[in-house]
């Protein structure tokens, strides 16, 4: 008899009159929010404008959901296309089933799209929602304990997640809780993320590359401990592999973009506050311009001084015979000896 375990919920919707209201769509919903809210202030910080994340964000999110829910589709193709099944279950992605390898790719697409209408460098936009793609992701994980899925090998450690539910070919019983493991992955690599890019000022694609790279690496040893059904590629699960390429292409992006292009982009946004280096080139120009032209009416204006004073000299010595000489006392008016 187990002591302790995390309770599965009895049922992942609830019924607002006629109104379904699903938790994995709310994890997913409030994961996006979350990500757009700390893109956003990173964004501003770069030196970006307010509120360009969440408008890139319109192309980024759709083309993520579908991505993701491709590459389930394709990679699972078994559940929704073999005898028995229901081909238009595909659709039904309120039930589960995203893939963040495609949902990661697509998104980038759609984020890629918006970033070329605006002006704005991908790779520094990349960077900005980086952390917060982690922290969605470890939001909505939490989808997967609403549904009962995505759980891994047996076990009675006091932290086990009981599994309730009998279809779809589950065994109730106690598992390690997967989506547990993966989410708190998430939050390290999120944090992990935000430190490195405060500590080595990371830059064109880096700390994005860093969230990719961090996440693959907690991915594959999770991923090996799942039990769903899953293709295999020389005995091994098809996403861990997929972890383990994706994982050494990140580190190759970073290590020979850090040698290219060190730093981080001058500019972000056109055209925004504290982005727009030609703006504020144009400025300083001005105020040199005007600084050189108050130094050079300065040096006129003393040297008229200088003019007139010798002249007064020559026509007093002309009239008086005596030379004479101009001092100034500390007021600054001219005597004459």
């Amino acid at each position: 008899m187990e002591l302790a375990y995390i309770p599965s919920p009895s049922r992942g919707v609830i019924h607002l009159g006629p109104i379904p209201l699903r938790g994995y769509a709310f994890c997913i919903i409030i994961g996006v929010f979350v990500a757009v809210w700390l893109g956003n202030k990173r964004w501003i910080a770069r030196g970006g404008r307010s509120g360009t994340v969440a408008d890139i964000a319109v192309w980024a999110v759709p083309f993520g959901l579908i991505g993701g829910r491709l590459y389930h589709v394709i990679t699972d193709y078994q559940l929704y296309f073999s005898e028995g099944r229901d081909w238009v279950d595909a659709f039904k992605i309120w039930e589960g089933g995203l893939g963040i390898w495609g949902a990661i790719a697509f998104g980038a697409l759609g984020a890629w799209i918006g970033c070329r209408r605006r002006g704005i460098p991908l790779p520094a936009y990349a960077d900005a929602v980086a952390p917060g793609i982690a922290f969605a992701q470890a939001i909505g994980r939490w989808g997967n304990w609403f549904n009962q899925e995505l759980y891994g090998r047996p076990t009675d450690v006091p932290w086990a997640l009981e599994i309730t539910s009998s279809t779809d070919g589950r065994v109730p019983g106690t598992y390690h809780p997967t989506f547990l493991y993966e989410s708190l992955w998430c939050i390290g690599v999120a944090l992990l993320v935000i430190w490195a890019d405060r500590r080595f000022k990371l830059g064109h694609g880096r700390a994005f590359a860093l969230y990719v790279a961090a996440y693959c690496a907690g991915r594959a040893w999770i991923e090996y401990m799942r039990v769903d059904d899953a293709h295999h590629i020389l005995g091994v699960r098809l996403n861990v592999w997929t972890a383990l390429i994706v994982l050494l292409l990140a580190v190759t992006y970073f290590v020979v973009s850090a040698k290219k292009r060190p730093g981080r982009e001058p500019v972000v946004e056109p055209g925004a506050s504290g982005g727009d280096p030609e703006g504020t080139s144009k400025s300083l120009d001005h105020d040199k311009a005007s600084d050189s032209e108050i130094a050079e009416e300065e040096v006129a204006e003393d040297r008229a001084a200088e003019d007139e004073a010798a002249e007064g000299g020559s026509e007093d010595e002309v009239r008086d015979g005596v030379g004479t000489a101009d001092v100034k006392d500390e007021a600054g008016s001219t005597k004459k000896t």
